[in-house]
């Protein structure tokens, strides 16, 4: 059984999801792949976690990189949760290409080569938005490409973190230019 809630970011409404224990999904609602990782059979509960994961979503929006971490536990393969625990290393306010993760994992596994597509997926697929950072992936040249929340919510996250620090202001609809 599964267990989801609401949260409230300024860049929209997500929906939580969690087996207890830990935080499995979080998605903003309308995303790409939204929920695709959801059990069918799934209630609507209030549990510490999601109570924890609004206080990591309310410190993070305020400009500050939280100082805690979250249980996770992301349903995917093998492949996509290394390139998951990949993204987690990716500091906060800081980026990382395709290119990078893909020889990051090669090297790991002693390959010559691994595909940065492969890595795209997986990336794209990444069932924990902002906390599992995908939004700190760019292309080889640095521009923003592909996030299931929207291009516009990257930018907003990224900028977010640049400005970090000191904290950073939001539109009250979050999504003006």
């Amino acid at each position: 059984m599964q267990y989801v809630s609401s949260a409230f970011t300024p860049l929209g409404e997500v929906l939580l999801a969690s087996d207890v224990e830990a935080l499995t999904g979080l998605w903003f609602r309308g995303q790409k792949y939204f929920a695709r990782t959801l059990d069918t059979a799934r209630e609507e509960r209030g549990l510490p976690v999601f109570d924890r994961t609004q206080k990591w979503l309310d410190c993070y929006f305020s400009g500050r990189e939280p100082d805690f971490s979250l249980p996770l536990n992301p349903a995917g393969t093998e492949f996509q949760k290394r390139v998951w625990r990949v993204l987690l290393t990716i500091p906060y306010g800081e980026t990382m290409t395709y290119g990078a993760i893909a020889k990051h994992i090669a090297a790991e596994r002693g390959l010559a080569h691994l595909s940065a597509q492969a890595v795209g997926g997986a990336v794209g697929r990444n069932p924990v938005s902002i906390i599992i950072p995908c939004h700190r992936v760019v292309g080889a040249d640095g521009s923003l490409t592909g996030y299931a929340g929207g291009i516009d919510r990257k930018q907003k996250l990224l900028e977010l973190e640049q400005n970090g620090k000191g904290g950073a202001h939001f539109p009250e609809n979050g999504m003006s230019p």
